[in-house]
């Protein structure tokens, strides 16, 4: 636990958005050398105190000299690919080559022996330069790392995506990837108060990453903006459709019902609000009734969770168990008590939530989903990662999930998670880009 320091004031947090810098680098107007030294300069005064990324020796000579073979090959800013010279954070159960995976534990690289795949790979066909891994919380479950919230170190960034959250917030990546089981992406990023984009289930490849549990595992981003955000997933995602876009003249729905009330009074009085700002925009807002049997569907999806974790590790847990920490541990032992009977309806389930939630859709005629992305605002402490209710029955159907930075509750950010159908990623991130500003 660290000791006291100064709240650092949200407007000392650097703008740092993916979509206009990542034009300025394109174009010259930022040499790419420049970025990478201020980005390694913010990251050298800040990172002591909110700990983003891991260790690295050597990291600014490392960089710059990417940055200028980077620049070397790409001479013709028309030739330059859209992601030229962005830095990028990686979380470290997502392998990278030429750095150790260690999943925020104190296993040895050895017992992660996984390639980079192709979610790292497309990053750097696109001209993104890695800037570090990021902290995970252990095997990317609840025992948090040294990360803390940018907008508040007594404060968790939320987990397990901990450091990709907080990297991109305090302005060091332009870009972060994460992972989400339940709730690792859109949480800390509702925390650290940025954009966190959870795609359609599989459709961001997840070749090289740690598995928790692969029924249910999604790999997302973190950016600063909604622009930035189609960027990136237009590199990341497999079938990438160009060409779509979105008006303020869209419904969307908010489950009423035993889910929402999940929420803490306040931030259930700030989501209404930003409910309210949305409809002065020109969007429509329709109640419905909703995931009435939440229960059964945390449930089932954490039986089906835990189960996979511990098939996932055994070998693992077989030869190291004496360097896991006690959470992991206890969750490793927990999956053994799972039955197959409950294993089979955690599979069933998802296809059955998403046709459930859909059917709805089409029945009241919404577009997307809006809900809060977290019961309330980043906790007091660092002992936890905060309560990820909201993100699971989303995460449990596969639908893509995208949460945008929307009010505040004791000087803290909070969001707005809005949820498409299946494989309707490229209408959520349009919607996004419409949505923001009227938040």
């Amino acid at each position: 636990m660290i000791g006291p320091m100064p709240r650092r004031p949200h407007s000392s947090l650097p703008h740092a958005p993916l979509a206009p810098v990542a034009a300025a680098l394109r174009s010259g107007s930022l040499p790419v050398e420049r970025h990478v030294i201020e980005a390694c300069d913010r990251l050298d005064a800040f990172d002591g105190a909110t700990r983003a990324l891991l260790p690295e020796v050597g990291r600014r000579e490392r960089l710059i000299a990417e940055a200028s073979a980077l620049a070397a090959r790409y001479p013709d800013a028309a030739s330059r690919p859209p992601l030229y010279g962005v830095l990028v954070g990686v979380k470290d159960i997502i392998t990278v080559d030429g750095m150790p995976t260690r999943a925020g534990s104190a296993l040895p690289a050895e017992a992660f022996p996984l390639t980079e795949g192709p979610a790292v790979r497309r990053l750097r066909e696109a001209g993104a330069l890695i800037l570090g891994k990021t902290v995970t919380t252990e095997f990317a479950y609840f025992d948090p790392g040294a990360t803390t919230n940018p907008h508040d170190p007594l404060r968790t960034p939320g987990g397990s995506s901990s450091g990709s959250a907080a990297a991109v917030a305090a302005g060091y990546a332009l870009v972060a990837l994460g992972t989400q089981t339940v709730g690792s992406v859109i949480r800390p990023a509702a925390f650290c108060g940025v954009v966190g984009f959870k795609p359609t289930y599989g459709r961001i490849p997840s070749d090289g990453v740690l598995y928790y549990s692969p029924s249910v595992d999604h790999v997302g981003a973190f950016t600063q903006d909604a622009p930035g955000m189609r960027l990136v997933a237009s590199v990341l995602l497999d079938g990438w459709r160009e060409g779509i876009d979105a008006s303020a003249a869209v419904t969307l729905g908010v489950p009423d019902g035993p889910y929402l009330d999940q929420t803490e009074p306040a931030a259930r009085a700030a989501f209404e609000e930003s409910l309210r700002d949305l409809a002065a925009g020109g969007v429509t807002i329709r109640r419905v009734s909703a995931l009435a049997d939440i229960e059964a569907i945390n449930e089932r999806h954490r039986n089906l969770a835990t189960a996979e974790f511990r098939e996932q590790h055994l070998e693992r847990f077989a030869r190291w168990g004496s360097l896991v920490r006690a959470a992991s541990s206890a969750l490793f032992d927990a999956g053994a008590l799972v039955t197959p009977t409950q294993r089979a309806e955690g599979l069933a389930g998802r296809g059955a939530l998403r046709t459930a939630l859909e059917t709805l859709m089409d029945a009241h005629g919404i577009d997307a989903w809006a809900c809060p992305p977290a019961i309330g605002p980043a906790p007091l402490g660092l002992r936890s990662t905060g309560d990820p209710t909201m993100n699971l029955p989303w995460t449990h159907a596969g639908m893509p999930a995208l949460t945008l930075p929307a009010g505040r509750v004791d000087s803290m950010p909070l969001g707005m998670q809005v949820v498409a159908r299946l494989g309707r990623d490229e209408e959520l991130l349009a919607l996004g880009e419409v949505l923001e500003p009227l938040l």
